[in-house]
Parts: C-alpha cells; sequence; structure tokens
C-alpha cells in the first residue's frame, strides 16, 4: 500500500525507541522506502545500525556527517519524502518544533519538509501533561501536523498514565491515511453496511448467515484511506474495526434498518455490504418457538427492506450502491434488482468462483450498472474494494 512512498522516521531519545524498529519494519513490509533520523540522545537507547538493517539505508543524525547521499542531505531528504512520522516525539523535540528550532539533523529536516508530519508523543505522565507541553503540541497542531494521543499505561518511570507510545501498528495506519491515496474523495461522507445481523429465536439461538464482513470493512477502509468521512453500521463479527471510521454497532436487521435511515439522508454515497438475515420470527419472544410431539415450529417474516427503503428515499446526487449474492443467473438476477431498488450499482459476488464470497480474503465480483457490466478478476478484498469506488466516482462524475 506504501510502494514507491518515501516515509522518513525520526527516533527521538525516550525509551520507547525500541517500538520504533518494529515500525520501520512494518513500513518496509508494506513497500515503503524508509529513511531513518536519529537525535544524538536517541542512540542511548537503540543503536542506529538496527535501522540500517532494517531499512537499507543510513541511519542519519548528524547535520555535518560528510559521508552522506545527498549534496544537501536534509533539504534532499525533506524533498524526497511523502510522509514524516517521529515516533516516539520527546517534550524537547516537541518545543523544538511548535517553535521553529532546527539545531540538529531531525528537527532541521522535518523543517524543510512539505509532506503530511505525524508526531506521536511518549514521555512521562508529568511531562506530557505540562501546560507547556501540552501548549506546544497545540502549535504543532495549529501547524497541521497530525499528533497521536498517547495510550494509558504502566511507563518505564515506574508511573500509571498517559504518554505510553501506542504499538507500531496503529501507528503505521496513520502513515496509511496520510500517504496510501490520493484524497479523491475528501469532503465526501461515505456510509456502510457490514456484517451479517442476527435475529434471535430464543436465548440461546438466532437466525445468521456466515458474512463474516471482510467485503465491507475493507470499503470502509479504502473510502477513509481516500478521505472520506465514513460511518460504519456493522453486524457482529470478529473482524478489528478500520481506524479513523464511525463505528455503530447493530445486531439485528431492524436495529440495521435504523441506523442507515437515521444517517442516510446526510450521505453522499451509500454502500450496502451487510448480508441481512432475510427473515425473522414472527412472535414476540415467549410465543416464537411453538413444540409439538419434540418438534420445533418458528413462524418467520421478511425482515426490513433496507436497499428499497433507501432507493425510494435517495435525494439528488445521492449514489447507491448494492451488492447481490446469486447462486444461479446471478446477471440477470443482479440486475432486476439493480433496477427494482433504484440503485446506481449494483456488485454481484460470483459464489461459484474458488476464492470468492464469505470468510475468504478474496473476491471475485461483477460491477452492474444500467449501462456498465464490469467482471473483475480475482484480488484481494482491499483491491476489489478499491476497484468498486473507482467505478462509483467515475460514475458520479457523468
Amino acid at each position: 500500500m506504501l510502494k514507491g512512498k518515501t516515509v522518513l522516521l525520526g527516533i527521538t531519545g525516550g525509551i520507547a525507541a525500541y517500538k520504533s524498529a518494529s515500525l520501520a519494519s512494518l513500513l518496509v513490509k508494506a513497500g515503503a522506502n524508509v529513511r531513518a533520523l536519529m537525535t544524538e540522545n536517541a542512540k542511548n537507547f537503540i543503536n542506529p545500525i538496527t535501522f540500517e538493517a532494517l531499512t537499507g539505508h543510513k541511519c542519519v543524525s548528524d547535520t555535518f556527517d560528510r559521508n552522506f547521499e545527498f549534496q544537501v542531505e536534509h533539504v534532499a531528504l525533506a524533498k524526497e519524502a511523502d510522509a514524516v512520522i517521529i515516533a516516539p516525539a520527546t517534550a524537547n523535540v516537541i518545543a523544538k518544533l511548535a517553535h521553529g528550532i532546527a539545531d540538529d539533523m531531525l528537527t532541521t529536516t522535518v523543517l524543510a519538509c512539505r509532506c503530511p508530519k505525524i508526531i506521536v508523543p511518549a514521555m512521562n505522565t508529568a511531562m506530557y501533561e505540562n501546560p507547556v507541553t501540552q501548549d506546544n503540541i497545540e502549535w504543532l497542531r495549529h501547524y497541521g501536523m497530525e499528533i497521536v494521543r498517547p495510550a494509558n499505561g504502566h511507563l518505564a518511570c515506574g508511573d500509571t498514565g498517559a504518554g505510553k507510545m501506542p504499538e507500531p501498528e496503529s501507528l503505521i495506519e496513520y502513515v496509511y491515511k496520510s500517504s496510501a491515496f490520493p484524497k479523491d474523495m475528501e469532503g465526501m461522507k461515505v456510509l456502510v453496511t457490514a456484517g451479517p445481523t442476527q435475529e434471535g429465536i430464543d436465548p440461546v439461538r438466532y437466525i445468521t448467515n456466515h458474512s463474516s464482513g471482510k467485503m465491507g470493512y475493507s470499503i470502509a477502509r479504502v473510502c477513509m484511506l481516500r478521505g472520506a468521512s465514513v460511518t460504519l453500521v456493522t453486524g457482529k463479527t470478529a473482524l478489528k474495526p478500520p481506524m479513523f471510521v464511525d463505528v455503530v454497532p447493530v445486531v439485528t436487521a431492524k436495529d440495521m434498518y435504523e441506523a442507515v435511515v437515521l444517517r442516510s439522508g446526510e450521505m453522499d454515497i451509500i454502500i450496502k455490504a451487510a448480508a441481512v438475515a432475510d427473515y425473522r420470527p414472527r412472535y414476540a419472544a415467549e410465543e416464537k418457538v411453538k413444540k409439538s410431539d419434540g418438534q420445533m415450529t418458528i413462524e418467520l417474516e421478511r425482515t426490513d427492506d433496507i436497499l428499497g427503503y433507501l432507493g425510494a428515499h435517495k435525494k439528488a446526487g445521492q449514489f447507491l450502491c448494492g451488492f447481490s449474492m446469486e447462486t444461479e443467473n446471478m446477471i440477470e438476477n443482479s440486475r432486476i434488482k439493480l433496477e427494482k431498488k433504484h440503485l446506481d450499482l449494483i456488485v454481484a459476488n460470483n459464489l461459484k468462483v474458488q476464492g470468492a464470497g464469505f470468510e475468504t480474503d478474496t473476491n471475485v465480483v461483477t460491477l452492474i450498472g444500467t449501462d456498465i457490466q464490469e467482471e473483475l478478476p480475482i484480488m484481494e478484498k482491499e483491491k476489489v474494494a478499491g476497484c468498486i469506488i473507482d467505478r462509483i466516482l467515475k460514475m458520479k462524475e457523468t
């Protein structure tokens, strides 16, 4: 996702510097060209050789080092950078950046950068909560830098509180958000539904389906990475929700229906990727199950038609995308649904192909519109999500 991107990783003199090695490794695995810059104090916590081995580049700390690759190295690095992340960022370096002090290789380079800058404060709780530090952090926000809120926990100094550096797996998401994609969806509001719904039969059993939520979660994440403000209405899944997305958890089809109806009016794009249970028990809890001669009989009724409501109440300029899962006559049945529900686009899942459908990391789909039929090859669901969004944006432009 970061292939072809250059990320400057700044490491300052805090005990959390050891985590920066894991962050460097994750960035490299994501395809980024990682250039590490360390303050002199950071070398007391971790050796520069660690970052050189992980990134394949010289780890820079001396502004006047004559053994460099560029004529004016701090300027050349700044021009090359697509993103800067300083993790950990000490109170001292935060103060320098807030007031334009450039007295070492790290601060000099960051001052010359025009790319997005991500600052990860990590320090003693009292230092972090000191009004001077908080004022400096606010200045960095004022200058357009993104501040990652430190985690709470047991610190190396023995205190417990705010100031702990978040884990590298979370920090890389900030880099993805800043640099992975062009922000071609900035200013758009997107609602995505995902996962299965559950309709209770009794305190133990319920009606549901095999949906994992992976396709909907991938769509929500890609929209967020491309700059959209995303609301994810999701049934219960085993997935960790994407960061930087407003998550609305639901259980039943009625819960999802009400959550979608409440928010749909303000959305520019709505993508219903959830696999809603088609039926629910007809009666109240104590009447749902009828037992006779050891047999259990349940009377069912259709659940709320979310797409039907959205299609009937679609506002001007709003784009509505649905999904279909057909075991036969996939194209024909999907086109019927497209027209009946007043959709702009329908994504037809090919359940007969290996690597497609529920609970897989890949999918095989056909994008169908009034004058469109595009069959996509098997690919990872996040790439499928990107293709769906590309098609939606192209259709919105026409």
